[in-house]
């Protein structure tokens, strides 16, 4: 008779993360986390660690991994602070439907109350802002527990999931025949929920009898892989399809239904009217929060809408709806799609001209800017050089301030798909540098950009060792303007121009990422910006460009607050 094989909980835990399918973690050692680094170290898993400078960038590399892979993105640290820095992480991803699961070692169960170095109340950390977490304390339910945390990230609507690892069950014993995955939830979204058909067809009767309608699509379209549906359905009605920020990606931008970003980051006038003037909104995906809505003002309250979303609770939260689907967003569209090829004399929405229209007028103003020879260099220019030069698979990743509402209104994404990732839920400074270096390890075929303001790059400098490590081709590049930006142009439009505490001293950001052994350059000249950006792009090893670009409150930006 054969006896029962033990593990103890640390090499579980390796094991369980094996059975999952993960080949990438991000993460940062701890004295708490001694066993489980043993564990990794003895044993032969296929996993690639990758050792980040902290552990908010570990979280940051494992939300744009997942975003690119269609997988689940681990990071890992240790107990006290190091909880307490991959948070930030843990919150941007859960909120974005990114999944990422956060394991972070504790103190012993037999050490709690007794003040031990690191001790704190992970669970009760976590527990508002993961979609679900919890401490492993005993050793024996191990693998059941990891089983629930991917199981909850990637089914309904994705989400970030964390679990403490206390120090005593990473030596505990855990039973081997216990070491088994479901495969459905290597990936995601698994276990897609189908729609009401009832209300298929009532959306379907709705759009029939349309007269302007329009699609508005959030992140849900992207993280389901709905861009043929999405197509499908807007191609049956020549109906319009603009984006949210996190929807780009939803329809490639060149496509002639394309109307570009809405609302008061990256929207224009041209592309509001058409909202504005719309019968019928179709939600797809898409929370219809402030920015998108522009305060919920566009779309007003008299339009039709439809909505469709996995998350039952957003439906209806800003909007009266007329049609609520509650359902994946690919099977939802696929759905939709059948019920208006099913009906005769659907309308022709005239969404290809009022694109078109609406491109024309974004560039009758982004023209004359890009070509500007203006210093500091405008942002606009930037955005000109990058579309001549980027391949369409590259992935950009952009950071808030500047980065974000330049790349939202103006460059064109020539390719459906997640080819953009910006941190919306949050807006934290500094996230772009960590997802960049995750998403590059996610799809190291491609190009990856990691665009940041100089705030940001004080928040993430450390992490270009790392990249310089790991020998990443990632090419960063740094509007340069000596300012909290975004904030300064709040003070110029709303509080009367009373700047207050925003500017500090200009850094050298070439010289100190070359002192991390990266290859950069400093452009203050316009004529030199398309030379110097080719050659960042095209060199084999990490690069960074700091370029001397206007203040945000002195430039056009894409920001409708701001211009009112």
């Amino acid at each position: 008779m054969t006896g029962t094989n033990y593990l103890t909980g640390a090499e579980a835990m390796v094991r369980m993360l094996e059975a999952h399918g993960v080949k990438h973690m991000f993460g940062l050692c701890g004295d708490t986390t001694l066993p489980f680094y043993d564990a990794m170290a003895r044993m032969d898993h296929g996993i690639q660690h990758i050792l980040t400078r902290d552990e908010r960038h570990a979280a940051y590399m494992a939300d744009g991994y997942a975003r690119v892979t269609g997988k689940p993105g681990v990071c890992e640290g240790p107990s006290g602070g190091g909880a307490t820095y991959i948070l930030p992480g843990v919150v941007e991803a859960n909120e974005s439907s990114v999944p990422i699961l956060a394991i972070t070692s504790d103190v012993a169960t037999t050490s709690r109350g007794k003040y031990p170095l690191t001790e704190l109340d992970q669970p009760g950390l976590f527990r508002p802002l993961a979609k679900w977490n919890a401490s492993l304390d005993d050793a024996t339910r191990l693998p059941a527990m990891v089983r629930a945390a991917f199981r909850a990230m990637t089914t309904g609507t994705p989400g970030a999931t964390h679990l403490a690892l206390p120090f005593d069950t990473q030596k505990a014993q855990v039973d081997e025949a216990e070491i088994w995955a479901d495969a459905r939830h290597r990936s995601y979204p698994a276990e897609r929920a189908g729609p009401d058909l009832d209300a298929i067809e009532a959306a379907a009767e709705i759009l029939a009898k349309a007269k302007s309608a329009v699609a508005v699509c959030g992140g849900g379209p992207v993280l389901s892989g709905a861009e043929g549906a999405l197509h499908r359905v807007a191609g049956l009605l020549d109906m319009p399809v603009a984006t949210t920020v996190s929807g780009q990606g939803s329809i490639a931008e060149t496509d002639p239904l394309a109307l570009g970003v809405v609302g008061s980051n990256g929207g224009v006038p041209a592309t509001r009217a058409v909202i504005d003037q719309a019968d019928v909104v179709l939600f797809i995906g898409c929370r219809a929060g402030s920015v998108t809505t522009e305060r919920w003002r566009s779309p007003g309250r008299n339009t039709t809408i439809i909505h469709i979303d996995s998350d039952p609770m957003v439906i209806g939260a800003n909007y009266q709806t007329e049609v609520a689907i509650c359902a994946d967003a690919r099977l939802a569209l696929e759905a939709l799609a059948e019920a208006l090829e099913a009906r005769q004399g659907l309308p022709s929405l005239g969404g290809a001209v009022k694109a078109r229209a609406a491109w024309e007028a974004k560039m009758a103003a982004f023209a004359p800017l890009a070509a500007s020879r203006e210093t500091p260099i405008r942002p606009e220019a930037v955005m000109a050089s990058l579309m001549d030069i980027l391949d369409d698979d590259a992935i950009v990743v952009a950071d808030p301030g500047t980065p974000c509402p330049y790349f939202s209104a103006h460059y064109r994404w020539r390719k459906p798909g997640r080819h953009f990732i910006t941190n919306r839920a949050h807006g934290a400074l500094g996230y772009s540098l960590g997802a960049a270096m995750g998403a590059h390890v996610g799809r190291p075929s491609v190009k990856t950009l990691s665009v940041m303001g100089d705030g940001s790059f004080g928040f993430t400098c450390g992490e270009f060792e790392t990249m310089v490590r790991h020998k990443m081709p990632i090419t960063s590049i740094v509007f340069s303007n000596s300012v909290f930006g975004w904030i300064k142009a709040g003070q110029a439009s709303g509080f009367g121009q009373r700047f207050y505490n925003v500017d500090f001293n200009r850094t050298d950001h070439a010289a100190v990422a070359s002192a991390f052994g990266v290859k950069s350059w400093t452009v203050k000249d316009p004529e030199d910006l398309p030379k110097v950006l080719k050659q960042a792009v095209e060199h084999d090893g990490p690069t960074l460009v700091d370029i001397h670009s206007q203040q945000l409150h002195e430039a056009a930006a894409p920001v409708s607050e701001w211009v009112a």
